[in-house]
């Protein structure tokens, strides 16, 4: 398969990457800095930024892609604003140009609790789960095949490949690798096509706790 990632030089997309690449698939990431090319693990680079892109820009990007992973975000120390352009529109501009481009297939990293926002707090955490909360509603309302990912806190600690999931888990951390196993799972089986779980670290191996949601 061929899987566009957004966010592509992310540290869980550089661990998505390895991992299909060394499966036979084809990774391709996407990535707003020309110079982060040789950083990716495995993956084709493909210079685009999703903050100064139409929808016919990034569908002819996604040309020839079985399925798109949003794996992209302002991340630590952006601001409010840059949590509304990256982790919002960025992922509502992918969906929309994965249905435009007739991808059907969508993968959504978004955050725990991420519904449970403030609406009239500024403060950047609560506008970061907005963002999240608004991205995941437009992708669900979208015609593609979606599944959203919401992990909770995210460590770089060695991977364990056993999960907890379900519509909501107990609050806890897992892996990035190991968030990483789990949207590979979801792409190579096509698993939980049209469902949006939380996912921590737990006692159930990938597979068995996918195929059981």
């Amino acid at each position: 398969m061929r899987i566009v990632i957004a966010g592509g030089h992310g540290q869980i997309a550089l661990h998505l990457s390895a991992r299909l690449a060394q499966s036979g698939h084809t990774p391709v990431g996407l990535i707003r800095n020309p110079e982060h090319a040789d950083d990716l693990a495995g993956a084709e680079p493909l210079v685009l930024d999703l903050e100064k892109s139409s929808v016919a820009d990034v569908a002819a990007a996604l040309e020839g892609a079985d399925a798109v992973v949003f794996a992209a975000g302002a991340g630590p120390g952006s601001t409010a604003e840059r949590k509304l352009t990256v982790d919002r529109d960025g992922a509502v501009l992918l969906a929309d140009a994965a249905e435009a481009a007739g991808v059907r297939r969508m993968v959504v990293i978004s955050a725990m609790s991420a519904d449970d926002f403030d609406g009239s707090s500024t403060d950047v955490f609560q506008v970061y789960l907005r963002a999240k909360s608004e991205a995941d509603a437009h992708v669900r309302a979208s015609g593609l095949d979606w599944t959203i990912v919401r992990p909770g806190g995210l460590t770089d600690d060695e991977p364990t490949g056993l999960v907890t999931v379900g519509e909501t888990v107990p609050r806890g951390s897992i892996s990035r690798v190991d968030v990483a196993a789990v949207i590979a799972e979801l792409l190579e089986d096509q698993l939980a096509i049209g469902r949006q779980f939380e996912v921590i670290a737990g006692s159930t191996t990938v597979r068995e706790a996918l195929a059981g949601l």
